[in-house]
């Protein structure tokens, strides 16, 4: 119990946000929609396209919290592997080879104007 209240203090000391629900619990399209971050009509495809599982009793669809946070872990490890990849191309390339003395001029940054 302590790591679980450690874990969720640095999250929120970082600013995110925190839920506590049982593992069971089950919600609505718009709420899961909310939890990923993304519209409706997003969530809606996922579902569809069978990425994330989900029940229809009735005429509404609701999605387990145990299955919507799996999705998120498995997409969060498919943005990290393909971030890996273009780093990885990106070094086969050639692109980090500068010499350390070659000068370099930064971006203008729009903010400041």
């Amino acid at each position: 119990m302590f790591d679980v209240l450690r874990s969720v203090v640095a999250a929120m000391s970082q600013g995110l946000a925190i839920t506590v629900a049982p593992q069971h619990t089950v919600l609505t399209t718009s709420e899961a929609a909310h939890l990923l971050g993304v519209s409706r009509p997003t969530l809606v495809r996922l579902l569809e396209a069978k990425k994330i599982p989900y029940d229809q009793p009735n005429r509404h669809r609701r999605v387990r919290l145990t299955d919507l946070l799996a999705y998120r872990e498995r997409a969060r490890r498919a943005r990290a592997t393909g971030l890996d990849e273009m780093v990885r191309d990106g070094e086969d390339d050639g692109l980090y080879d500068l010499p350390l003395d070659t000068p370099f001029e930064r971006m203008p940054n729009d903010e400041h104007k």
